[in-house]
């Protein structure tokens, strides 16, 4: 860059953001009036990996779930899944399907809470005052004012008392185990559960859809959405979004790499109801061989060339030259790839995310739709698990003791691929290290230069030197519904 270029270019810092869990900046340098370059900050050092070191393998079933409070049976499963694959054992059905209606409430109620309280409430801004939806939007989405607070906070507090009745508490349950759940059911406690969910089935068809759940899945393409949009009187919260997504282009703006990631999500007897895989151009398998963490920009001590996570370290180092964040990069056979609800779907294949990506690449919208749709995907699912639940038949089985051997638990946060590598010696934890969804989607530039998932989706924005930046901005960042806390573990 000459020096002219950079008398041109001015650097600004977004940050902290609001409503994110956790801590996140993000440097932008703005030239002609767009972002020429995004640096993306995960400020907050956590120390989980370390913390594991050296403690009894089943311990990490406690220690874990408290990398954090959102998403936290999401940890305790892919722990659970690594601790099993070390040992050897396997749940039996109880204990698969009661694992699978577990992780389902939590990511459902994330993807719930995101859009409502997370994402919609940037719309409410001032700076859309002269839109025709403004008025409409600000009323019910405004943070804390908002009409749909009122029933949305009731219906999400009535659909997590699934998580009791399943796992005893959340956050932070001990209940998810490698051999299943310990907490078994009985008919009485199944009714109740199909009361539950009838009453979230409810609240999606009434207020967030407008339309039964089984109509929105099967929309196949973005002209099937368009004319669905049109129907019942625009009834229904994501039809207002759409709107909104038409009047700002958001079908357009946010895109990465559309190189998406999947481990797959819910075990079925036979694979996964959504299936792990790689989507670029076409479905590729996934093999986990080319997964690799540079550190190359993050404060950790350099350890040559990138490392497999099953040989990692995590050492930090507060100053390093070159580095901004605490947040490794991920890459899968050393590329950028963006994981989440949009990743996932394209990998299982439905064809409303793969034809709106094929129109226009990932984007906001494509994200937020890929989030709504699951909670129309995964509902049924839910109901039919509940169907095949025996009472009087077994849950779990036990952990027997390890000594020498190693494991991988890999599954489906709310906000995408999540893995656990474990290695265990005389007994104890030697290694224990984890990539999370916003790992990959917020990490840093790598030892080529390769910007982050986020980093890519912000290059080209228009952004302003002076004064307060375009809303859009935040708009792309939460688009990938960030976890800061999970994201350095």
């Amino acid at each position: 860059m000459t020096s002219a270029d950079q008398a041109a270019t001015t650097r600004r810092i977004v940050g902290p953001f609001n409503r994110v869990e956790g801590d996140l900046e993000v440097t932008l340098d703005i030239a002609d009036g767009k972002i020429a370059a995004a640096y993306v900050n995960s400020p907050l050092y956590r120390g989980f990996e370390q913390i594991l070191q050296g403690k009894a393998p089943a311990d990490a079933l406690a220690l874990v779930p408290r990398i954090c409070g959102i998403c936290s049976v999401a940890q305790s499963a892919a722990a659970a899944l690594a601790l099993a694959d070390a040992s050897g054992i396997t749940p039996p059905k109880n204990g698969r399907l009661a694992a699978n209606l577990t992780l389902a409430t939590e990511n459902l109620a994330d993807h719930l809470t995101h859009f409502y309280l997370f994402f919609m409430p940037d719309f409410a801004r001032a700076e859309y005052a002269a839109q025709h939806w403004h008025a409409e939007v600000a009323t019910r989405f405004r943070a804390i004012t908002g009409s749909a607070t009122d029933t949305l906070l009731p219906a999400r507090a009535r659909f997590m008392q699934m998580m009791g009745l399943l796992a005893g508490k959340w956050p932070h349950t001990l209940a998810v185990q490698p051999g299943g759940t310990t907490r078994p059911l009985v008919a009485s406690e199944l009714f109740r559960l199909h009361r539950i969910l009838r009453d979230f089935r409810a609240f999606l068809e009434t207020s967030t859809f407008g339309a039964p759940l089984e109509e929105v899945a099967a929309l196949a393409s973005r002209s099937d959405l368009a004319a669905w949009q049109k129907q019942s009187g625009g009834q229904g919260d994501l039809r207002c979004f759409l709107r909104i997504a038409d009047t700002l282009n958001l079908w357009q703006v946010g895109r990465s790499t559309d190189r998406y990631l999947s481990f797959g999500a819910y075990t079925q007897e036979e694979g996964r109801m959504f299936a792990a895989g790689i989507w670029h151009q076409g479905a590729q398998p996934l093999d986990i061989a080319g997964i690799s963490e540079d550190i190359s920009h993050a404060w950790y001590a350099a350890a040559g060339e990138p490392q497999h996570p099953a040989e990692g370290g995590t050492l930090p180092v507060i100053e390093k030259e070159g580095a901004y964040s605490w947040c490794k990069a991920p890459r899968l056979d050393g590329k950028v790839v963006e994981t989440g609800a949009l990743a996932r779907q394209m990998v299982a294949g439905h064809p409303l995310l793969r034809d709106i990506v094929a129109q226009s690449g990932g984007s906001v919208a494509a994200r937020v739709v890929a989030r709504l749709l699951e909670l129309a995907l995964v509902v049924p699912a839910m109901e039919a698990w509940l169907d095949q639940l025996t009472p009087g038949e077994p849950w779990c089985v036990s952990l027997p003791p390890m000594t020498d051997t190693t494991g991988v638990g890999l599954i489906e946060a709310a906000r995408g691929a999540l893995g656990h590598w474990l290695t265990v010696r005389c007994g104890v934890i030697h290694n224990y290290q984890i990539i999370a969804p916003t790992t990959w989607n917020f990490s840093p530039r790598d030892a080529s230069g390769q910007p982050g998932a986020l980093e890519l989706a912000l290059q080209g924005l228009p952004a302003v030197s002076e004064g307060e930046l375009p809303a859009l901005i935040h708009h792309v960042v939460r688009s990938f519904d960030p976890c800061m806390v999970c994201t350095v573990h």
